[in-house]
C-alpha cells in the first residue's frame, strides 16, 4: 500500500512526485524554481485540462527520506543538515540539478559548504564516509569519497591534539565534566593523550573497499609501517574468526552501516588483509601471522596467500612460540595430527634467509660483553633450533609421523646452532617410544641426528641406561663421557701444578720484598744520622755566637748602656764580688762550652 505526503499550504496540489512507494502531493512552482530536472519533467508531463502532473523519481539518491528534505528546502523550510545526511543530500541535489542557476544559495552550494566543515572534523568525516555506502555511485561522481578519504588520511598521519580535532578513538579522557566544542555543538571530552593507535577503532567500521582505499591513502602519505600494520591487525581481529579479539564485534558507532562479513566473504577479506600488510620485517607480530595462516587454511585461501604468510613467518621465525607452531592439519588426506609440511616450508625459508646473512662467529670465540648470566646470547638460528627441538618433541608421539619426515625436519637445523643436543635427544627418545616397531638400522639412523659429544651429564646418564637407544650409540656415549672425565682430571692436575708453582713464586717474591724493605730501613737510618750531625753543627754555631755576645757585654762593664744591653737580651748584671767568678767562667774555650752544653742537653 503506497504512502502519501500532502503539502498543506491552503492551495490545492498540482504535482505528484512518486519516490518508491511514497507519493508526495506538491506544487509545481516551488519545485521547478529550484530544480532543473523537475522543471523539465513538469514541462514534459503537464496534463491537459489542468490535471495534476505525475513525476517519478525512483532513482533519486537517498530515496523518499532524502526527497522529503529536498521538498522542504524547495518550499523554504529550514532543514537540519548533519554529517549523516549531507552526502545523500549533496548527491540528490546533483541528481536534481539544483544549481545556482535556479536560485541563489541553492542546495548544491549549501551542502558543499557544509561538507567543507565536515572534512575538517575527524568524527564527522568518518560518519560521512560510512554514509557514502548508500549512494556510492553518486558519491564517486561528485568526488565525495575521495575527498573524505584524503581528509581522514591527512588526520591519521598527523597528531590530532595539535589541531584540536575531536576524535572518539582515544583511551584516556579528562574529567567527565570537561567537554570540547566544535561548531557550537558539545562533543565528547577532549582526550588527554593519544597514541599512534587512536584511529584504529574508528576506521574499523568501514567496509572493506573503503577501508582498503584509506590504508593505501595513509601509506602514500608516508605513514610508518608499524601504524599501518597495527590498523590492519585491528581490522582483521574484528571480522575474522580465531584471532582472539575480545571486543564485541556488533558494537558499532551510531549511524554505522558496516557489519561483520559473511563466512563466504571472509576468505576475500583475509586475502586483502594479507596483500595490504607492509613488507617490513617485524612490524606484524609472528603469533598473529601464524593465527592468520591457520585461518587461511580453514577458509581455503588461495595458495599465493598462504605462501605469502609462510614467507613472512619464516623471516621472523625466531620470535615465534611453540604453541603457535602447533597448527592442526587441515588437508583432505590427514596423515598427521599437526601440519608438518607447513612448518617444514617455513623452516626452509628461514634457513635460506639465515644462510644469506653474514656467517655467525665461531662458538669457541666469545667477545667481551657477550656473556649474559654466564651463558652465550641466543642468536636467531639458536633460538629456532631450540624451538624446532621442542616442536619435534610435541609431534613425536604421533604414530602416523613417518621417520623420513621427522628426520627431514630435524636435519634442517645445522649442527652449530645447537650448543647442547639434549633437546633433540629428548625428541628422539619420545619418537622411539611411540614407534617401537622401528628396526635397529632405523634407530641408528635416527640417532645420527644428535652429537653424543654435546650431551650434558644428565643426558649422558639417561642415554647410558636407555634400552631404546641402540647399543652402538650407548658405547659412543660412554666413550665420550669417559674422555670428558679424563680431560677434566687432567685439567685439575694442571691447575694444581699451576697453583704450587704460583705459591713458590709468591714465596720468592716475599723474600725479595723483605730484602728490599731491610735495605730501605738502612737508608732511612743513615739519613737520620746525617740529620743529627747537621743539627749538632748548627747548635755549636749558635752557642759560639752566644759566647761572643757575652764577651762583648762583659767589656762594657758597668756602663748604663751595657746594663741596658744586658737587660735587653735577658741577662742579669753581675755583682762586684762575683766578678772573678764570672771571669773564670767566661775564660772557657768555645769548644769546651759547646761540649758541656751538649752533654747537658743529652742528659
Amino acid at each position: 500500500m503506497p504512502f502519501c505526503r500532502i503539502c498543506t499550504t491552503g492551495l490545492q496540489s498540482d504535482a505528484v512526485v512518486e519516490v518508491g512507494e511514497m507519493s508526495f502531493h506538491l506544487h509545481k512552482f516551488p519545485l521547478l524554481s529550484r530544480s532543473g530536472l523537475l522543471e523539465k519533467q513538469i514541462e514534459d508531463s503537464s496534463g491537459e485540462d489542468g490535471q495534476n502532473c505525475i513525476l517519478q523519481l525512483h532513482d533519486i539518491p537517498g530515496g523518499a527520506k532524502t526527497f522529503e528534505l529536498v521538498a522542504k528546502f524547495c518550499y523554504g523550510v529550514k532543514i537540519e543538515v548533519s554529517a549523516l545526511n549531507v552526502v545523500t543530500l549533496r548527491c540528490a541535489a546533483e541528481h536534481l540539478q539544483m544549481t545556482e542557476a535556479y536560485g541563489e544559495g541553492n542546495l548544491i552550494k549549501q551542502t558543499e559548504d557544509f561538507l567543507d566543515e565536515v572534512f575538517g572534523n575527524w568524527i564527522d568525516s568518518i560518519k560521512a564516509l560510512e554514509t557514502c555506502e548508500e549512494v556510492l555511485q553518486y558519491a564517486e561522481e561528485v568526488h565525495i569519497v575521495s575527498r573524505c578519504i584524503d581528509s581522514l588520511a591527512i588526520k591519521a598521519c598527523s597528531d590530532p591534539s595539535l589541531f584540536s580535532w575531536p576524535v572518539s578513538g582515544c583511551n584516556s579522557l579528562q574529567n567527565p565534566g570537561d567537554s570540547a566544542f566544535w561548531n557550537g555543538i558539545c562533543t565528547e571530552a577532549k582526550p588527554r593523550s593519544m597514541g599512534e593507535d587512536w584511529w584504529y577503532k574508528d576506521v574499523s567500521f568501514l567496509s572493506l573497499p573503503l577501508y582498503k582505499r584509506l590504508i593505501l591513502a595513509v601509506e602514500s602519505r608516508g605513514m610508518n609501517p608499524e601504524g599501518i600494520a597495527g590498523s590492519l591487525m585491528f581490522y582483521a581481529k574484528r571480522y575474522l574468526p580465531g584471532l582472539s579479539f575480545k571486543e564485541n564485534v556488533n558494537h558499532a558507532n551510531p549511524g554505522s552501516t558496516s557489519s561483520a562479513p559473511l563466512e563466504a566473504d571472509q576468505r576475500v577479506l583475509l586475502e586483502e588483509i594479507v596483500s595490504l600488510l607492509p613488507n617490513k620485517k617485524g612490524v606484524v607480530f609472528t603469533n598473529f601471522l601464524l593465527r592468520l595462516l591457520q585461518t587461511a587454511m580453514i577458509l581455503h585461501a588461495s595458495p599465493s596467500c598462504r605462501e605469502n604468510l609462510e614467507k613472512r613467518i619464516g623471516d621472523q621465525l625466531d620470535h615465534a612460540t611453540l604453541d603457535d607452531l602447533l597448527i592442526p592439519n587441515m588437508g583432505y588426506t590427514v596423515e598427521t595430527l599437526y601440519d608438518i609440511d607447513c612448518i617444514q616450508r617455513i623452516l626452509d625459508h628461514f634457513m635460506s634467509v639465515d644462510q644469506a646473512a653474514p656467517e655467525p662467529p665461531s662458538p669457541s670465540i666469545v667477545e667481551e660483553g657477550q656473556l649474559v648470566d654466564g651463558t652465550l646470547p641466543l642468536t636467531p638460528v639458536t633460538q629456532v633450533a631450540k624451538l624446532v627441538d621442542g616442536y619435534l618433541a610435541e609431534v613425536a608421539p604421533d604414530v602416523n609421523l613417518k621417520l623420513p619426515k621427522f628426520q627431514s625436519l630435524a636435519a634442517v637445523i645445522p649442527e652449530y646452532a645447537r650448543p647442547l643436543d639434549d633437546g633433540i635427544y629428548r625428541a628422539i627418545d619420545i619418537y622411539l617410544k611411540a614407534h617401537p616397531w622401528l628396526t635397529d638400522s632405523d634407530r641408528e639412523q635416527l640417532c645420527r641426528l644428535m652429537n653424543c659429544q654435546k650431551l650434558s651429564m644428565e643426558a649422558c646418564t639417561h642415554a647410558a641406561q636407555n634400552e631404546r637407544i641402540p647399543l652402538r650409540v650407548i658405547v659412543q656415549v660412554l666413550f665420550f663421557e669417559q674422555l670428558r672425565l679424563r680431560t677434566s682430571i687432567a685439567g685439575w692436575f694442571f691447575v694444581s701444578n699451576n697453583l704450587e708453582n704460583s705459591r713458590s713464586r709468591s714465596g720468592n717474591l716475599a723474600l725479595a720484598r723483605n730484602d728490599i724493605q731491610a735495605n730501605h730501613a738502612d737508608d732511612e737510618k743513615e739519613d737520620q744520622v746525617v740529620e743529627i750531625n747537621e743539627m749538632r753543627m748548627r747548635v755549636a754555631e749558635l752557642e759560639k755566637e752566644c759566647l761572643c755576645m757575652k764577651q762583648e757585654i762583659g767589656k762594657l762593664g758597668k756602663t748604663k748602656s751595657g746594663w741596658n744591653i744586658c737587660k735587653k737580651f735577658g741577662f742579669k748584671r753581675s755583682q762586684p764580688n762575683n766578678v772573678e767568678t764570672s771571669k773564670t767562667c767566661n775564660s772557657k774555650t768555645p769548644a769546651q762550652t759547646a761540649n758541656g752544653e751538649q752533654n747537658h742537653k743529652e742528659q
